[in-house]
């Protein structure tokens, strides 16, 4: 059951990022310009993602940490 729980969680969260996005979309936004421009988009992005990778790897260790437990 946990594991059904987490694929569905996982699934809305990627279906609410899409959607966000592609709502995103259609606006045009100046600073956006400004930064696509200049190529510092791609480093906000960078920074991002490394941020989000971070967070992700830190849960996963902190479950595995507290499963471990569970178990004793």
């Amino acid at each position: 059951m946990k594991k059904y729980f987490k694929s569905f969680l996982l699934v809305l969260m990627a279906n609410v990022c899409i959607i966000t996005a592609h709502a995103q979309d259609t606006a045009v936004n100046a600073n956006t310009d400004v930064m696509r421009s200049n190529g510092k988009i791609y480093v906000v992005m960078a920074v991002v993602a490394t941020i989000v990778t971070g967070l992700f790897a830190y849960v996963y260790s902190i479950d595995k940490k507290i499963s471990k437990l569970e178990n004793k």
